[in-house]
This record gives C-alpha cells, structure tokens and sequence, in this order.
C-alpha cells in the first residue's frame, strides 16, 4: 500500500486513496491533530498530509505496513522512551497498519510541538 502516485491536492483527496480501515485511522489522526491545537491549518507537503502551527508541526502518510507520523526530531526524541513499541528514527515513527494507533500519545507529541513552536515564534518576535 505504499504511496499512490496519484495527484491529490488535500487531506481529503489523500485519505480517499486508501482502503476504508485505513481511511478511518486517517481521519480519526487527522481528528485528533484538530482537536488538540484547533488552530491548525492543514496543507500538502512532500505529498503528506502536513499540519502547521507557527510552522510544521506534524505530518502523516501511508506505506504499505504502516502509517508515518512525522513530529520532527523533537516530537521523537522526548518521547522516545514512550515509542518503545514502534519503529522510530530521528524524527518519524511507524504506526503498524495492523495495531490501533496510539491516539493519547499522538495527542502527546502534537500539544508538545505546539507548544514548541509557539515559544520558538514567541522567541524569534522578541529578539526583532
């Protein structure tokens, strides 16, 4: 189920792809990013569905085992002792297709990357 080279221009358009279990965990991730910084925007970057807020703060995408969320190297590193069960690198980690996502520890990272970036906005807005 890697990434369909087909062109798509929204999160809608990108989650209507996939397989209707895999739509569902699409849209409850996307539901959730919502409602933990309902600030959010939504755009398209890299061909992922990508959620700004005072910049990146995260994104998603299909492969054929496994959903990719994407918080950057910090949205990993501070909770990496919590990601023990999934796959990780620097700054990604691998829902297995098979298994529940782990919906409170997204909610987790994506309130910890809100946070960052709104002090780094806030930081960058004092030093002008």
């Amino acid at each position: 189920m890697e990434e369909k080279k087909l062109d798509f221009t929204t999160i809608d358009e990108y989650i209507m792809l996939y397989p209707q279990e895999i739509q569902e965990k699409l849209t409850a991730l996307r539901e959730l990013i919502h409602s933990a910084v309902p600030e959010v925007t939504e755009a398209i970057s890299w061909r992922m569905p990508t959620f700004k807020h005072y910049g990146n703060l995260v994104h998603f995408a299909v492969f054929k085992n496994h959903i990719g969320l994407y918080p950057g190297e910090s949205g990993v590193s501070v909770f990496k002792d919590k990601m023990k069960d999934y796959k990780s690198s620097k700054g990604a980690v691998q829902f297995p297709n098979d298994k529940p996502i782990p919906f409170e520890l997204v909610e987790e990272i994506v309130r910890y990357r809100a946070k960052e970036n709104e002090e780094l906005a806030l930081s960058k807005k004092k030093s002008k």
